[in-house]
């Protein structure tokens, strides 16, 4: 096994001790479920299950078995949950305060359709197997999505982000002192969020091994587990072979550490960390817009996407499973072409015209 798959194998395993962990916090019956979505779904998307049924039960003990834990809820308590509870549930998360947290947490039109989502996906299951006799849930319409402004980095703005990470320019003095350290690096990270539109999570999850500087190649993996071969630009293959240059020259480097990215202890960088990277740079360049990884991955789809006009290459590129995904994303680039035609059609005719 090569050790990018390990990589993904300790997070997978770590996911899954988060699942049984929780499994102690929740009903006797959702080890039943967990065990019947299990062939079909991946631990992280169990993990997530978790905490959103984490969420609803909490509330049901709240607001409808009042009295009762978490612990001591019964197939039969699901069978008396009404669609007018689970409207309920959804007006709850808009402002709600869960026992085990002591602040105030609230959810948007997103995050409250991913949660009736995951009740629907247990009651679903358990009236299939016929253990409960009623789905009240399947009456309650997922709530309204409203299409979020489409946040990305104009040309200009890429370019001052990656000579900002660079020269350091904007830097406050505490961060310079790491700069000098670290920006052959971050340029790396940068130059291939905004040269391939890799996810985060791929990002970190790179080794040394899984670059092929003859093919201007790396393999990713993608979501669901899925590898794929993306391919990068001549820019892209210059930032990346400077930092691996720089590595190789380290000889503090633990012997046997093959992650790609590698924090100032030399160990492999993580989500985090990334995202604070990302946004140190970001917030130099454009202070009004909150850019974050995945804003600069939106950026390379919008820019791939102008380039080609072909969504379906960048859906494949970006490896989204479902094309419309992408027109929700990219497709708003239309506005350009719109504003290219607005002078096509012409209402007055000229005299030489009608000659």
């Amino acid at each position: 096994m090569k050790r990018n798959d390990n990589y993904y194998q300790e997070r997978n395993l770590k996911n899954l001790d988060k699942i049984d962990e929780m499994l102690g916090e929740l009903p006797y019956f959702c080890e039943d479920f967990f065990r019947g979505v299990q062939t079909r779904t991946s631990p992280l998307t169990r993990l997530n299950y978790a905490y959103d049924l984490r969420i609803f039960f909490d509330f049901l003990t709240k607001k409808k078995f009042r009295g009762k834990e978490v612990r001591d809820l019964t197939l039969e308590d699901l069978e008396q949950v009404t669609d007018t509870d689970i409207e309920i549930f959804l007006s709850y998360l808009s402002n709600y305060r869960v026992s085990w947290r002591s602040d105030v947490l609230s959810c948007d039109e997103r995050a409250k359709a991913r949660k009736l989502s995951t009740v629907r996906a247990l009651f679903r299951y358990f009236f299939n197997k016929g253990l409960i006799e009623v789905n009240q849930v399947a009456k309650v319409s997922t709530p309204k999505l409203h299409e979020k402004e489409i946040i990305r980095l104009e040309s200009d703005e890429v370019s001052s982000l990656l000579d900002t990470a660079e020269l350091g320019r904007g830097l406050s003095p505490h961060m310079e002192g790491y700069h000098e350290k670290t920006k052959i690096r971050d340029c790396a990270i940068l130059t291939l969020f905004l040269g391939t539109g890799i996810r985060i999570s791929e990002l970190v999850g790179l080794n040394n091994d899984s670059i092929d500087f003859t093919n201007n190649s790396f393999v990713v993996t993608r979501k669901g587990g899925n590898k794929q071969i993306l391919y990068f630009s001549e820019e892209v293959g210059d930032a990346l072979a400077a930092y691996l240059a720089q590595k190789e020259e380290d000889g503090r480097i633990p012997q046997g550490e093959n992650a790609l990215f590698l924090s100032m202890q030399y160990r492999r960088l993580t989500v985090r960390a990334v995202e604070n990277l990302v946004k140190k740079y970001a917030r130099i360049v454009s202070p009004l817009k909150k850019i974050t990884p995945h804003k600069l991955r939106s950026t390379y789809g919008t820019a791939l996407y102008r380039e080609t006009g072909d969504i379906y290459i960048v859906a494949d590129v970006l490896g989204h499973k479902d094309v419309n995904t992408t027109r929700r994303h990219y497709a708003a680039i239309t506005e350009d072409k719109r504003r290219a035609v607005a002078g096509k059609v012409r209402l007055h005719r000229d005299e030489d015209d009608e000659e």
